[in-house]
């Protein structure tokens, strides 16, 4: 090994703690370091054999499969590992692994006499050694650590590829749509390739397949490797049980996952290397890189018969040379991306580098003079990251040269030169590795950190307004009688699902929690049925105002994490005396909110059940045609019509029928006087005419109430919950501010009863608070308004240095007497009066040592300038006085 003895580390093993990693074993594998054994865990081990009576069995330690030193040193690793950490340690001879950790660090492997790898043991550490599953694990560390080096540099190479071909980059920008739907490894590594390319422009529009699907392939290998690196951290740790667990088969399966991003991979970088010898401008120098290429770089045929080799052997379960197989398809995968990496910096640099070898670019016979070439294409702007990486590589290629003027040979140095250093093994590789990822680190750590998508920050002059909305919602709803209730953020997932329709796909789940599957609450309705049932409440008024979260996707005034502020009515009462103070409530609170101009959409779930009968709709269909329906407010009726027939097997007719419905809307009392015309299709159908009897209870009480002319009968309103049963209504805003809905609600009386409880009618509003602070933070702007961040009555302004304590103590003084106050230390006058100003306070007391000598302070009214001395025994008395004012 090329290491120096004393250069080397010392991996310890069998520790109390300790624990081995792919990384520990390939740098003992690539003989970078040596072994300790841990001297607690000798104690444990025997002397002797505990069992003479039974003969030893002879046995050879080096597996008859490994096809070269690092695998066979990687397997003797991790058997040792196993062998310390074995289950009745007590029952394996001193011996055994000291041998291995001698044989390990004296580098012997593999002569004409190793040391003493031939050796007998005993029944137990027979089992112990077949069945450690070493060889297999060995050779998974070593892809594990190459595997995750390879993740890190694809991208780097991939993007030095995109630049040499001038191939458009903002296709990086778009892996990432925010729906929530997303390929986590594919949009890691389109942001690193932004980090990488940042700065880098093209005027070339429109991406190759190999571009395109390198987000996807580079990601896929990302994935492949963290399962590995799962898997192997757990079986290299793990102690020997006394027979075979079958980690061939479960090993293979995720090594196979490996082997197929391997060859995918394999096959896209190979394109992109093709494409960059296509672009490189002197032909000479294309020659003759293309006549090393086709000599040295691995072919499509022979990654094909790579990858065709692992499958046949996982196929007829020869699970070691299936592994062998794997890491040997990733050398080949290895020296493709190496021959990537060659022409995409040759496309870019080569002729330039070329030319300063005797002022001539000149491989073999060919020879071009730089100065009676073509004119020079517009050399490409690097990247800030890739432009680092291209420097490193000349600096080492410039040195490689040694002064030689044959090109060609020089040429060659510099391809040996840089396939050397994508050797996993050479200490270049660490350096280009460890390159890489300062690059992305340290662009990542200049960019601000982002939000989530679908959630926002509340500064303080956000917050005033957001409390001051909160304060009358809640003023509105104690009005009303309603107690306060608080729930989980999250429910079983089995209380949400089945709730919502076809809106459960935005659910948001959570990871399987001790045998629980629970998910984030989308609303606050169906907890509160939850509540009633589990606690048998038969009358029960409650609000609640909390934070609910939907996997939706984001727009102005649409969140993925918002809160509701609602209002539930259950138990029985009068018919429709409920449904009334819902509505009226929900016209109280928009008219206190101050918003400015809205109106109430609202229709009763019967008649709308009671209409798609009419219209043919069959029962099995009428929740998701009313999830259809729904869109009306957002999409053309063609729209939803061509959804309903094609998407949702809909008859071209019934579709045409609902539509002539779905478009009636206009004054309650006079569209329902229109539905109960004599005859009327809907007095015919007893869903549809009882739901008119209970309009017409609603609108009388609506028109006495003086909150009627809020309201709109609109046909199309459908709610696209499941559990509404009668009355709907939905809020608009019909200002400039576009945010769609801002509240909603209605009749939901089957939603208690579906928890197994006796059925509690009820009904209730949710009002979406985002939205509202939307329109009050834009009106707040279109009026030039301005909000105080905080409610200081007081500024106590000591002037000097060191005067904390003084501070402390006359600020506790108007703490004390509930004055809400602040203190500020400082030696200028300025900075005291620009810090009131900043935060409009309205007055200031100012304490400095002039006044305190003779026991006096002075009060500033900071709008009129005016000021007055005042003693400092009564000053906390002087300033009540003037805010009474």
């Amino acid at each position: 090994m090329a290491a120096e003895r004393e250069e080397l580390k010392i991996i310890s093993l069998g520790g109390k703690g300790s624990a081995l990693t792919s990384t520990s074993v390939y740098a003992i594998a690539t003989g970078h370091a040596q072994v300790r054994i841990d001297s607690s865990v000798l104690d444990r081990l025997t002397d002797r054999n505990r069992n003479p009576q039974k003969p030893l069995t002879p046995i050879c330690l080096i597996p008859n499969k490994a096809p070269n030193l690092i695998e066979t040193r990687a397997y003797l690793t991790v058997l040792l590992n196993k062998l310390l950490h074995y289950t009745n340690s007590s029952n394996v001879r001193k011996f055994l692994p000291n041998l291995i950790a001698e044989t390990l660090n004296s580098n012997k492997i593999g002569s004409e006499e190793p040391l003493g790898l031939n050796v007998e043991v005993t029944e137990e550490e027979r089992v112990v050694i077949e069945g450690s599953d070493a060889e297999f694990y060995g050779v998974c560390a070593i892809l594990d650590h190459e595997g995750m080096g390879l993740g890190v540099v694809i991208d780097a190479v991939a993007a030095l590829s995109c630049e040499a071909v001038k191939e458009d980059a903002r296709s990086f920008d778009g892996v990432d749509s925010g729906d929530g739907f997303v390929d986590k490894e594919a949009a890691a590594v389109a942001s690193d390739m932004k980090v990488l390319l940042a700065g880098y422009d093209s005027n070339k529009r429109g991406e190759s397949e190999a571009v395109l699907k390198m987000t996807k392939i580079n990601g896929k290998l990302r994935e492949m490797v963290k399962a590995l690196h799962t898997l192997t951290r757990v079986e290299l740790n793990s102690g020997v049980k006394g027979s075979r667990g079958g980690s061939g088969e479960a090993g293979g399966t995720t090594v196979l996952g490996l082997a197929s991003a391997l060859w995918n991979l394999g096959k896209s970088s190979l394109c992109r290397a093709k494409m960059n010898l296509d672009v490189v401008e002197n032909e000479s120098l294309r020659d003759g890189l293309v006549g090393l290429f086709e000599n040295k770089c691995p072919s499509e045929d022979c990654l094909r018969n790579g990858y065709k080799a692992v499958s046949d052997s996982q196929l007829v379960e020869d699970y070691g040379k299936f592994v062998y197989g794997v890491y040997g398809l990733l050398g080949i995968v290895w020296s493709i991306v190496g021959w990537e990496e060659i022409t995409a910096f040759l496309a870019l640099e080569g002729v330039e580098l070329m030319g300063g070898i005797g002022g001539q670019v000149n491989v073999g016979d060919a020879k071009v003079d730089k100065k009676s070439g073509k004119k020079k294409k517009k050399k490409t702007v690097l990247g800030k990251g890739t432009s680092v990486i291209v420097q490193s590589i000349k600096d080492r290629l410039q040195i490689v040269a040694g002064g030689s003027s044959d090109s060609l040979e020089v040429l060659e140095k510099w391809v040996e030169n840089l396939l050397s250093s994508f050797d996993p093994k050479q200490p270049e590789f660490d350096e280009f590795v460890q390159k890489v990822k300062e690059i992305v680190e340290r662009n990542e750590s200049r960019r601000l950190p982002k939000l989530p998508k679908g959630t926002r920050d509340f500064a303080n002059e956000q917050m005033v307004i957001r409390e001051r909305a909160f304060s009358i919602i809640t003023d509105v709803f104690k009005r009303h009688g309603a107690t306060a209730l608080d729930t989980p953020v999250f429910e079983l997932r089995e209380t949400l699902m089945g709730k919502y329709g076809e809106d459960s796909k935005l659910i948001y789940d959570l990871a399987d929690q001790g045998g629980e599957l629970c998910s984030l609450r989308y609303d606050l309705t169906v907890p509160f049925a939850r509540y009633v049932a589990m606690n048998g409440t038969t009358s029960f008024k409650r609000y609640q105002i909390a934070k609910v979260y939907r996997r939706d996707n984001p727009s102005k005034g649409r969140y993925r994490e918002f809160y509701q502020c609602d209002f539930d009515i259950a138990g029985q009462y009068e018919e429709m005396g409920p449904d009334f103070e819902i509505v009226k409530i929900l016209t109280e609170l928009l008219d206190e909110l101050d918003i400015g101009d809205y109106e109430v959409k609202l229709n009763h779930r019967k008649l709308l059940d009671g209409m798609l009968e009419i219209c043919g709709v069959p029962p099995e269909k009428f929740r998701t045609i009313c999830s259809s329906i729904d869109k009306l407010d957002k999409q053309s009726f063609e729209q939803v019509k061509r959804e309903m027939v094609e998407e949702k097997g809909l008859a071209v007719e019934t579709a045409d029928r609902i539509g002539t419905f779905v478009k009636e809307r206009g004054s309650p009392k006079e569209l329902l006087s229109k539905l109960k015309r004599e005859g009327s299709e809907f007095l015919e159908n007893a869903s549809a005419s009882r739901a008119l009897d209970d309009l017409e209870i609603l609108f009388d009480a609506l028109e006495r109430s003086n909150c009627i002319n809020k309201v709109v009968f609109d046909l199309s309103l459908a709610r696209g919950l499941d559990y509404y049963t009668g009355v709907i209504f939905e809020a608009v805003f019909k200002g400039s501010t576009q945010v769609g809905s801002i509240a909603a609600g209605g009749r939901y009386d089957n939603l208690i009863g579906m928890f197994g409880s006796k059925p509690v009618p009820a009904v209730g509003v949710s009002l979406g608070i985002e939205r509202v602070f939307a329109i009050m933070e834009q009106l707040q702007k279109d009026r030039n308004e301005t909000t105080r961040p905080t409610e200081t009555q007081v500024l106590l302004a000591i002037m000097g240095s060191r005067k904390v304590p003084l501070a402390a103590e006359l600020a506790s003084k108007l703490w004390c007497a509930k004055l809400k106050s602040e203190f500020v230390v400082s030696t200028r006058f300025d900075k005291l009066m620009s810090r009131a100003k900043d935060s409009n306070i309205p007055w200031m007391v100012l304490v400095r040592d002039r006044e305190l000598e003779t026991g006096m302070v002075k009060i500033k009214n900071i709008e009129t300038k005016v000021e007055e001395d005042v003693p400092l025994s009564t000053f906390v008395d002087e300033v009540k006085k003037r805010l009474s004012l």
